[in-house]
């Protein structure tokens, strides 16, 4: 204000010089203003020294990679073969079983009673059988049923046959005093009573007969009676296993060497045959599942090896074999399933994991690979990112990595095997920016 009002003072021509000077400096500053923007650009303007390898290019066994999840070779929810009450659960997840170790006991007692009674009712039926066998003869005799072996028949028919061989005799008798009288040789009272002899023994004989017969026919009824007893035996015996069954049905066995992976019932709980008593796995083999594109189907064939990693070992390789293709393709994702078997003895490898998988083909192929220093990962985008040095300055190139020999690492997409990679001060770098670079 004070300047303002000296200036008023002033003559106009002295006026104008101070109003130019004024506006002179305001130019000035204005011009040191720019200046500065222009210094800082040129600042910025410096080499980044930067380490850089070679891409090479390598022949590697001809592959297709794809993404899967390990499962369990066999898995089993174990289910009750009867229903009852849970006494005892031996095991708990994480348990390591053998085949037919006990994994859970049910309320036995009353299985036990029905056993007990089945072999009293056994106990039973081979009295009364013995006894059948004791009536006709047989007395624990296992030769083929003859009825005619028999005491009471053998001895009536004995008597049938002394009977019908007098009778035989007296008619002879008969005969030959029919023939005298007829000579007159003897009286005809001697002859009537020689009739009547004949008639006497032939009446025996029938007698005899009739005996015989129901001799025979009361031991084949007999031999009835002990097939009756014999069945009633058998009856008796399946009773007895069928209770046995259910008394050995209360304790539940491991079907196979496995892992417990779940056991959702307690002592106390009544369980009924619906009713999971625990789930098993088998983990010495795990079968991994690869979603494998229809592309790729004349591809895959069985008993290839395949190599595959998991986030929990990255640094270990798992060699597994080809053991099954489907042979239908997904409809809707136009993709197939291909499973392979691997052997795990250790246990490292757990049903569920997601795995990385190569399926090595016949023949080989060119690969190209980098130091791994020279691939960083972007979280952001969730890509791998390298930086290819040309003419002094650093391209940014989104790769796509595959498996690692020792400290390099292969590039599936995004290069061509002849270019130059940055491999420090990553973090640094940006698309553009000027390098200095090192060997």
């Amino acid at each position: 204000m004070m300047r303002l009002m000296r200036l008023m003072r002033l003559t106009p021509l002295a006026r104008l010089a101070a109003l130019a000077g004024f506006l002179l400096l305001i130019l000035v500053l204005a011009g040191c203003s720019q200046a500065t923007p222009a210094a800082t650009s040129a600042g910025a303007a410096q080499h980044l020294a930067v380490n850089v390898a070679q891409a090479s290019v390598r022949n590697v066994p001809a592959a297709f990679e794809e993404n899967g999840t390990f499962a369990a070779d066999e898995t089993s929810d174990i289910a009750p073969l009867v229903a009852g009450r849970v006494f005892a659960t031996p095991v708990n997840v994480g348990d390591f079983v053998k085949l037919g170790q006990v994994v859970c006991e049910l309320d036995h007692r009353d299985a036990q009673l029905k056993l007990d009674q089945a072999r009293a009712q056994l106990d039973q039926a081979t009295s009364a059988q013995r006894q059948a066998e004791a009536r006709i003869g047989m007395n624990g005799q296992t030769a083929p049923f003859d009825p005619g072996n028999m005491p009471e028949v053998a001895a009536a028919r004995a008597g049938y046959q002394s009977a019908e061989a007098q009778a035989k005799l007296a008619a002879a008798d008969a005969k030959r005093y029919e023939n005298l009288v007829t000579s007159g040789d003897v009286s005809r009272s001697a002859y009537e009573k020689a009739r009547t002899q004949q008639e006497t023994a032939e009446a025996q004989a029938n007698a005899a007969r009739q005996q015989y017969e129901a001799a025979l026919n009361g031991a084949r009824q007999g031999w009835g009676g002990v097939q009756m007893s014999q069945a009633g035996v058998e009856a008796a015996r399946s009773q007895l296993a069928q209770a046995q069954k259910a008394l050995d049905d209360t304790t539940i066995h491991a079907p196979f060497d496995g892992y417990i992976t779940a056991r959702p019932v307690a002592a106390g709980e009544y369980v009924a045959l619906a009713n999971k008593i625990a789930t098993i796995v088998r983990m010495n083999t795990l079968k991994l599942q690869l979603q494998t594109p229809e592309q790729r189907a004349a591809r895959a064939k069985i008993g290839m090896a395949v190599v595959a990693r998991v986030s929990a070992y990255a640094d270990r390789e798992f060699t597994g074999r080809v053991s099954a293709i489907n042979p239908s393709v997904d409809p809707s994702s136009r993709v197939f399933i291909v499973e392979a078997l691997f052997d795990n003895p250790s246990g490292v490898l757990r049903p569920g994991m997601f795995a990385t998988a190569r399926v090595l083909l016949p023949g080989g192929e060119d690969a190209v690979f980098v130091p791994q220093s020279a691939v960083m990962r972007d979280k952001t985008t969730d890509s791998y990112q390298a930086f290819v040095i040309e003419n002094g300055a650093a391209h940014l190139r989104v790769v796509m990595t595959g498996g690692a020999q020792g400290d390099q690492i292969r590039i599936t997409s995004g290069l061509t095997g002849h270019e130059t990679v940055a491999t420090s001060r990553l973090g640094e770098l940006y698309d553009g920016a000027r390098v200095e670079p090192r060997s």
